[in-house]
């Protein structure tokens, strides 16, 4: 959950500078932040094999895609809609791929995709919340035969991505220079990303994965 941070005094600046600092400050730690949550269990006895908690990376998109729903609530067809897990490229480390650029615009090997099992707000306590709160939970679960292999990536995804799973409507290339003038309103939009150092799911195992956005 978030917490409230102090900003630090200014020393030696104007009191004008000094203000616009501190909003600008408050602004880049509270605009968005992701939090990811994995389980892995085995899937006859429901053993927990894994349990870990990571940091995602909002990227640039994600600005895009709010805008587009602030602006109309009927475009894009969707806030967000799915989660998606990939193998990375090919040239990657298992046990250190390289960190997530803002840049990035679709996973560099997507092996699965699945819409959200459940949503929900969530409260100061970090439970359930009846209300609207400014912390959403999005939950998948992965069967024991869904996102079987090496997994290192995954990502958020929305805009006007289609309902049918087994589509994958990608901008390219994923990551490197970032071109403003593409046009989201054909593609999928990626809002998170995340690497991290390899989960190798089997077939065995269910994976759940819980991605809290606090706004």
């Amino acid at each position: 959950m978030r917490s409230v941070e102090t900003v630090p005094k200014a020393r030696e600046r104007t009191p004008g500078f000094a203000v616009r600092a501190a909003c600008e400050e408050t602004f880049s730690r509270s605009f968005i932040r992701g939090d990811v949550f994995f389980t892995m269990r085995d899937g006859a006895t429901g053993t927990v094999q894994l349990e870990q908690q990571l940091r995602n990376l909002v990227v640039l998109d994600a600005s895009i895609l709010i805008a587009r729903l602030m602006k109309d609530n009927e475009e894009p067809d969707h806030g967000i809609l799915a989660l998606a897990v990939g193998t990375g490229d090919t040239s990657w480390p298992l046990q250190t791929p390289p960190a997530p650029t803002v840049t990035q615009r679709s996973l560099y090997s997507e092996l699965a995709r699945k819409t959200f099992a459940t949503t929900a707000f969530i409260d100061a306590v970090g439970g359930t919340s009846t209300i609207p709160t400014n912390v959403v939970d999005f939950t998948t679960t992965f069967a024991e035969s869904e996102a079987v292999g090496p997994l290192v990536e995954m990502g958020l995804l929305g805009g006007n991505i289609s309902t049918n799973m087994g589509t994958k409507s990608r901008v390219v290339p994923p990551n490197g220079t970032y071109d403003p003038t593409v046009n989201l309103v054909e593609y999928d939009t990626l809002v998170n990303y995340l690497t991290f150092p390899v989960i190798n799911k089997p077939a065995t195992s269910t994976l759940s994965i819980v991605w809290r956005l606090t706004f």
